[in-house]
């Protein structure tokens, strides 16, 4: 790769981080214009929960393939077609005559998506070679995901009210335009030295295994954990699973590199990527119903509600890229998993009557939480990790995410479920704050783990693993 000058490197960040923006924020985005989507299209609570999930679950299932085909043709040809596919899916979603046109735009968005997130990470990467440099732009680029999430509801409410559900959409197109511009003009093609080969096979499997999973989780409530549908989903979920770890290890270019996992440092960021999108979006899924339904709360207004969140993310995540550039990930990621702790554990108070402002000292916890995790996560994933595998790695680490989103609302509506409003609705969503409690817990003990010197020592060992490979496959 040809690196950009010094001054386009920041323009090249730039549009990495609008490709990341629009791309999270179309996972929030959407959950405060259900409502009126509802009612336009006369949507069922089913057709609502596909709405959102039906655009996670394809960011998490094709990722894989959209970093090793980045590493292999090119990651600027990679990156913009991704944008040309997110911004057409926008369109189409924003047109959509009923539900069923809409879920399938949403698809279309999220194909897009897959070639945009991993693949700007990568760039991202090889732009800034210093150590401590790339810790601070991967910093950056973390946080903007992290705001994103947060910016969805409060943009969406505003756009909502003003101008319709479908607004929330049509807003990516120009966003999208500039950054095709921008590709052209500033960013640089690079690909991996050694070009993977496609994985027709492993592909398979990643789709069978988290589409078995989450279609049982999202349809269980209807049809009961004992219907022989969710048995067949869930038990093709497990093949998916038994097919990777048999048949990835024995080709030369595997769509989802397990030697990776050998570094400890990586598979818990993946982990706690995992735990952290699944709270966050959890979270999310019910507070906008607990705003709207039972606190008989506008769009806009339910935005507003999560503007403390924004604010915080906003102000301690470039502090958060810089700490991990200093001190590494760990203090921020102690920060990270007490404050979901709290806040999850300070949420099961909250009721119909709650007064605003205790509801808003919950959510800065979220807040703190959100500004804290995501720099040092990304940056564990992708350190120390061989340059020719950048593209691999980013796109487990967004994979990670995207499951976790998956996840987050699927089990979050299966927990809170479709009918509940008021008192019934808070006394259903504890079982989800108990959850995030739980993961904030888990993040800190992955923390210490993933930090230590055995931690370190076998993230070295990986990386010299690689470097013997690549190093006998170069002088072959």
């Amino acid at each position: 790769m040809n690196r950009p000058p010094a001054d386009h490197r920041l323009l090249v960040l730039g549009i990495c981080c609008a490709s990341m923006l629009v791309v999270v924020m179309d996972i929030s985005i959407v959950n405060v214009a259900l409502p009126a989507i509802r009612r336009d299209l006369h949507a069922s609570v089913t057709d609502l929960q596909w709405t959102v999930d039906a655009y996670t679950l394809v960011l998490a299932g094709f990722l894989l393939l959209a970093g090793s085909t980045a590493d292999r043709v090119g990651r600027r040809r990679v990156f913009q077609t991704g944008l040309a596919l997110f911004g057409l899916g926008s369109l189409l979603c924003g047109l959509a005559p009923s539900i069923g046109w809409l879920i399938g735009a949403r698809a279309l968005q999220a194909v897009g998506g897959t070639m945009l997130n991993p693949v700007a990470m990568a760039i991202v990467a090889a732009t800034f070679p210093e150590p401590a440099e790339r810790a601070r732009a991967i910093g950056v680029f973390g946080s903007v995901s992290g705001l994103a999430l947060v910016l969805g509801p409060i943009a969406g409410g505003a756009l909502v009210d003003a101008f319709g559900w479908r607004s929330v959409f049509w807003v990516n197109v120009p966003i999208v335009a500039v950054a095709i511009v921008g590709c052209a003009l500033f960013v640089p093609e690079s690909r991996a030295a050694r070009a993977r080969r496609f994985d027709p096979v492993g592909q398979l499997l990643v789709v069978l295994t988290l589409g078995g999973l989450v279609y049982a989780i999202i349809e269980s409530r209807r049809l009961g954990w004992d219907s022989p549908v969710i048995l067949a989903l869930l038990a093709a979920a497990v093949l998916g699973v038994l097919g990777i770890l048999a048949y990835e290890p024995r080709r030369a270019d595997p769509l989802l590199e397990l030697r990776l996992f050998r570094s400890t440092p990586f598979s818990l960021a993946i982990v706690m990527a995992l735990f952290s999108l699944c709270a966050f979006n959890g979270y999310l899924f019910v507070t906008t119903q607990y705003l709207q339904d039972v606190r008989g709360m506008s769009a806009l207004a339910t935005g507003l509600c999560l503007l403390p969140v924004g604010v915080v993310t906003m102000v301690l995540s470039p502090r958060t890229g810089r700490i991990v550039g200093t001190h590494g990930p760990r203090p921020p990621l102690l920060v990270a998993g007490t404050a979901l702790a709290l806040g999850g554990a300070a949420s099961l108070w909250l009721g119909p009557a709650t007064p605003v402002p205790a509801v808003l000292a919950v959510y800065l916890l979220f807040g703190v939480f959100l500004a804290t995790v995501n720099a040092p996560i990304t940056n564990t994933a992708v350190s120390g990790m061989p340059r020719s595998m950048a593209g691999v790695a980013a796109s487990l680490s967004s994979t990670g995410r995207q499951v976790g989103s998956t996840l987050g609302v699927a089990v979050a509506g299966s927990i809170v479920g479709s009918g509940a409003d008021g008192s019934a609705f808070t006394h259903a969503e504890r079982g989800v704050w108990w959850l995030v409690t739980g993961l904030g817990a888990g993040i800190l003990a992955l923390c210490l783990i993933s930090t230590g010197r055995r931690a370190r020592d076998s993230a070295r060992r990986t990386a010299a693993l690689f470097d013997e490979v690549e190093g006998g496959l170069a002088t072959s």
